[in-house]
């Protein structure tokens, strides 16, 4: 479906399933969605688009529209800058990247746990395919390891103390450069947004959106009012679709609630 066409149904953009580091598979997902009045979503799913076919087959019971998408992790200048993809096909060159970036993220696990052990812990990679369930390897799967080990109380508390940039478990990932990934939605048919931009300098994001951008996240869930004005104003001085997310992981998120409001297309 035609980005400009989804915003004007009852739309979530932005969300992950099992098949990366979200908690629910594809089929949760879209019976979800259903539930919480959505008509249209975009699963977007951390460098794969292993969960878009489950999605669309569990959507058709309820006529809901499945947006094929991706989320790809990408640097600039050493900064992280996720890059969204819609309407994307797999091409040749796409599943190749994304294989190529999948490997990446095993090996980054593999020496994060040999990390955690040098420090006192004992975690297995093993642990953390229980939590994977056979999608994409991400650092929330390894969080999880070590709180529900008892190492760490809580989730975020292994994020800010040990896999934060600095920290004594943090390692880099293999990724692309926003205009590798860019070239690569594009050459799948797709349109490349710019992924939750309150996370990076002002900026820093207008010098990513003289890239070859189509969109901006507008709408998300840790947008306040005065970053959704902001940005909805860089995307008209750019000349550029606006989308919306939850950016859905857990039910510590809420499913189609991003701060959006009709009004503000209009």
């Amino acid at each position: 479906m035609d980005l400009k066409k989804a915003i004007q149904t009852k739309f979530d953009l932005h969300m992950h399933t099992t098949a990366s580091d979200g908690e629910y598979s594809p089929t949760e997902i879209v019976k979800k969605a259903y539930k919480c009045g959505l008509e249209t979503i975009a699963i977007t799913d951390h460098d794969t688009l292993a969960g878009i076919t489950e999605a669309k087959k569990a959507a058709e019971k309820y006529r809901m529209n499945v947006i094929s998408a991706v989320e790809l992790s990408t640097k600039y200048d050493g900064v992280s800058v996720d890059v969204l993809g819609y309407n994307i096909r797999p091409t040749e060159a796409l599943e190749e990247t994304l294989v190529q970036l999948r490997e990446g993220r095993v090996d980054r696990a593999k020496r994060i746990i040999k990390k955690f052990n040098e420090i006192g812990f004992s975690i297995s990679m093993e642990d953390v395919l229980e939590f994977s369930e056979n999608g994409v390897i991400a650092r929330p799967h390894i969080a999880k390891v070590v709180v529900k080990k008892g190492y760490v109380k809580d989730y975020q508390t292994v994020f800010d103390d040990y896999l934060a940039d600095g920290k004594p478990c943090a390692l880099p990932k293999k990724v692309l450069t926003p205009e590798q990934g860019i070239e690569l939605i594009h050459q799948a048919g797709g349109s490349a947004v710019l992924a939750h931009p309150v996370y990076l300098d002002i900026d820093v994001v207008k010098e990513l959106l003289r890239f070859s951008f189509d969109g901006i996240e507008v709408w998300h869930r840790n947008h306040l009012a005065e970053h959704r004005q902001l940005f909805k104003q860089l995307a008209k001085e750019f000349r550029l679709l606006m989308t919306g997310g939850s950016d859905f992981h857990t039910d510590e998120h809420k499913l189609g609630e991003f701060g959006f409001s009709e009004d503000e297309i209009h």
